[in-house]
């Protein structure tokens, strides 16, 4: 299994709604809206890396008021 975190940041007045849509992706495991840089903190557990791209790129991304994301891969 591979873990990753991935940062969200959304447009102004856009993290409540988004926060339900990104814990409704099958990839994403929690999602929780956080103070700080970005807005959503989302955990993504899949079987293969490329899935954490697949999960990025085309689910996350995709979603209106998504402004910008950063992803780390758990090492552990």
């Amino acid at each position: 299994m591979v873990n990753a975190f991935v940062m969200v940041k959304t447009a102004a007045g856009t993290a409540e709604g988004l926060v339900d849509r990104i814990r409704s992706l099958p990839s994403v495991d929690e999602a929780h809206i956080v103070a700080g840089e970005y807005d959503i903190v989302a955990e993504v557990e899949v079987a293969e890396v490329y899935e954490v791209l697949d999960t990025v790129a085309g689910d996350v991304r995709s979603l209106d008021g998504v402004a910008d994301t950063r992803t780390y891969i758990s090492m552990t």
